[in-house]
């Protein structure tokens, strides 16, 4: 049997079919428990405009403590 023959499933709902191209990038989850885990994964960013430059995504709330030197109080 050739590995694109085999049935992957979804890992999260073992109920769903995963495409091979899908599963050969890496990806173990169907696109509907993907999205559901990336939109849970999102919902901790946040975009801080840095003084004097451009604009960062952070993804650890502990790299916004003390972001700001030029006032308030800093790390």
């Amino acid at each position: 049997m050739r590995e694109e023959d085999r049935v992957y499933l979804c890992t999260s709902c073992h109920w769903e079919k995963v495409p091979f191209a899908r599963w050969k990038a890496g990806y173990a989850t169907c696109l509907s428990c993907g999205e559901t885990a990336a939109k849970q994964a999102r919902k901790g960013w946040c975009v801080a405009p840095m003084h004097k430059s451009n604009y960062m995504l952070i993804t650890n709330a502990d790299l916004l403590a003390g972001l700001n030197n030029k006032g308030g109080l800093v790390k």
